[in-house]
């Protein structure tokens, strides 16, 4: 270990590792009035609230209302320096030479053989560049910047201490920011900006989903409590990590370590998002142009549906005609109206992963079903089973 990368160690640990949070330092009575079911664990390198009462009706906020959950998970990365733009846009799959100001975007960080190391955003601030990751992520992801950095213009800082973030979702979100105090910008997806709310100054940053709206507000530390606070008043619901899983699985959002792995190639993952092939070399650029231009990969990344609440274990077979077809990496049960239903994420073979094929999983039938998984596939899915009980 260099130096260089000795101090990221250390300065990572000191304010990224698996402490609490900002805002859970300050725990007492974070959940709404009349919530008993309040619980911590860890998630993605972060001590952070579980659930504050039942994780389905945190979910049903997320999709129906406006829920508010910290992102402290998140880990902030600041690149500085004359030669941030053009470094960065040689590191990663997608395109940072060309991203205006105030703009992000998702990409995959690579080795040389062009296997996924890790997933990040990037957001352009003008004067620097914020990289956005899991801080389970974070340490991995500072020591291969400072492996690449060798003669170039760069300067990394990690922002734990100085920033930290809460999530804001569902269809209800812009009356609840409303009435938290914020004005809230005409913003697109991956779009940031600052603005005041609540008496603090904010970063306000359009989640990606369009189906769904969601905001990530980015804060000093020191505020977040009092902003939480202030959102719970106007109306929102305390959501945590549980209910994150659950949304995160029916909208089909590969988590790296869980359903993104180092043996896995960028477009197995099924993640156009991620990639970019006009902005000329990065590491790993090769594997990805060569997979292209000689065809499709052979797995998929895809969704799945069972009937009823049915326990998933991760790694899970999956079986199509008597052959093993491919395997489960996450599985979330969920209620809805017409009945619990069991989403599962996974690989499959390409020739067999079209949507409304039947396989088995374990010893289940299931449905092979495009990502994400719409209201309205589940709203099919749910008059189907009206019209055809079994």
């Amino acid at each position: 270990m260099s130096p260089r990368q000795e101090s990221y160690h250390n300065r990572y640990n000191r304010t990224t590792g698996m402490g609490q949070t900002a805002l859970q330092v300050h725990g007492e009575g974070l959940g709404a009035a009349g919530v008993g079911e309040y619980a911590t664990g860890d998630y993605r390198g972060a001590t952070t609230a579980a659930r504050f009462d039942d994780p389905q009706a945190e979910f049903a906020a997320l999709r129906g209302g406006c829920g508010v959950y910290d992102l402290r998970f998140r880990a902030k990365i600041s690149l500085t320096g004359g030669d941030r733009m053009r470094w960065l846009n040689g590191m990663v799959t997608n395109n940072i030479r060309d991203l205006s100001v105030g703009r992000g975007v998702y990409a995959f960080l690579l080795n040389p053989q062009g296997h996924i190391l890790g997933d990040l955003y990037a957001y352009n601030r003008g004067e620097s560049i914020t990289v956005d990751t899991d801080c389970g992520q974070a340490e991995r992801i500072l020591a291969t910047f400072d492996h690449y950095i060798i003669m170039d213009d760069v300067e990394v800082a990690n922002l734990s201490e100085q920033v930290t973030a809460l999530g804001i979702a569902g269809p209800k979100t812009p009356d609840v920011l409303a009435a938290a105090g914020f004005a809230i910008p005409e913003i697109r997806a991956l779009q940031l900006k600052s603005v005041m709310g609540h008496g603090a100054e904010c970063t306000l940053v359009r989640g990606e989903d369009a189906e769904h709206l969601s905001y990530e507000i980015w804060v000093a530390p020191e505020r977040v409590r009092q902003l939480w606070d202030a959102l719970l008043a106007a109306g929102a619901a305390p959501v945590g990590s549980e209910a994150l899983e659950l949304q995160r699985i029916v909208s089909g959002v590969p988590r790296y370590g869980v359903d993104i792995r180092e043996r896995d190639l960028p477009q197995e993952t099924e993640q156009a998002r991620a990639l970019n092939f006009n902005k000329g070399c990065y590491v790993g650029q090769e594997i990805v142009e060569r997979i292209r231009s000689r065809g499709a990969v052979h797995r998929k990344f895809t969704g799945f549906i069972v009937e009823g609440a049915v326990e998933i274990a991760a790694g899970t077979k999956i079986i199509a005609g008597d052959k093993e077809v491919g395997e489960i990496t996450s599985a979330a049960s969920v209620q809805f109206a017409g009945g619990d239903k069991t989403i599962a994420l996974g690989y499959i073979r390409r020739e067999v992963g079209v949507p409304g094929r039947e396989v088995t999983i374990g010893a289940v039938k299931a449905t092979v079903v495009q990502l994400p998984v719409t209201d309205s596939v589940l709203l099919q899915e749910e008059k189907s089973l009206e019209q055809h009980p079994a």
